[in-house]
């Protein structure tokens, strides 16, 4: 069905865990698409190929991200695309920035959420109107985490609760939210239950067919406490996904391989 207004969305991170899923909902929605990446010749951490992709763009969703958990990265990366975002935007007209973070990140001083905040906070003070979604961690996580913290037959697995959510949802939200327009900071989403995280690698493990030995490790600092105090988890007012963790395990066969 084409919607009541196509718009031209370009999105930063389009190859990414949600910018794939922003590019099918918003393609399937009927809009005009504009993926950016460097593959396809934009780089937000130096802003070329950026103005060109912005012409005549109603919209830029930006679900970039980098792989760090060190606090100066994770900053500079996050100051620098945005900034950068932000001036080509203002530069070709652009009306709307649309940026996701993370539920929980109010007040980080450390780590990749102190990135985040450093995002928001240029968003939220640029030049061009703007929406935050703050979404909680994705469905993939689990594999994610097998992925960075796995060491042989053992994955360390951060000590905390949380409450997962589909990436496709996550990225139909977004959609959603670019065709309202401008709206601030949008309500938060999280997925549909709470769950141990250590937990969900097991049983994405399991169902990996890998045997390794998860070890729950609880971790110093502020991010630790609030991990295991449920800082990360949404408020009773935030949206919810409807895929549990089982349902994406047992129908996303591709993210399971």
């Amino acid at each position: 069905m084409t919607p009541p207004q196509q718009l031209r969305i370009a999105i930063a991170g389009a190859t990414g865990v949600v910018g794939r899923h922003v590019v099918a909902h918003a393609r399937a929605a009927g809009h005009s698409v504009v993926p950016m990446s460097r593959g396809t010749g934009q780089d937000v951490t130096t802003g070329a190929g950026l103005a060109e992709a912005l012409t005549g763009a109603d919209v830029v969703v930006d679900v970039t991200s980098v792989l760090t958990t060190r606090t100066r990265p994770a900053v500079d990366f996050c100051t620098r695309a945005t900034g950068k975002l932000l001036a080509a935007e203002q530069d070709a007209g652009v009306g709307h920035h649309l940026a996701l973070s993370i539920v929980g990140v109010d007040g980080a001083r450390r780590g990749y959420y102190a990135g985040k905040v450093a995002q928001e906070r240029l968003v939220t003070a640029g030049p061009v109107p703007w929406t935050v979604l703050r979404a909680t961690q994705f469905h993939e996580f689990a594999a994610q985490l097998v992925q960075r913290t796995g060491i042989g037959p053992v994955v360390a697995v951060p000590a905390g609760r949380v409450c997962t959510v589909a990436a496709s949802e996550v990225g139909a939200a977004l959609v959603a939210l670019a065709e309202a327009g401008p709206s601030g900071r949008a309500t938060d989403l999280g997925g549909p239950e709470e769950a141990e995280l250590a937990d969900l690698v097991r049983r994405w493990l399991a169902a990996t067919g890998q045997r390794r030995r998860v070890v729950r490790v609880p971790l110093p600092g502020e991010l630790g406490r609030r991990m295991r105090a449920g800082g990360l988890l949404p408020g009773p007012d935030a949206d919810r996904g409807r895929a549990t963790f089982g349902e994406w395990l047992a129908g996303d066969a591709a993210a399971v391989r």
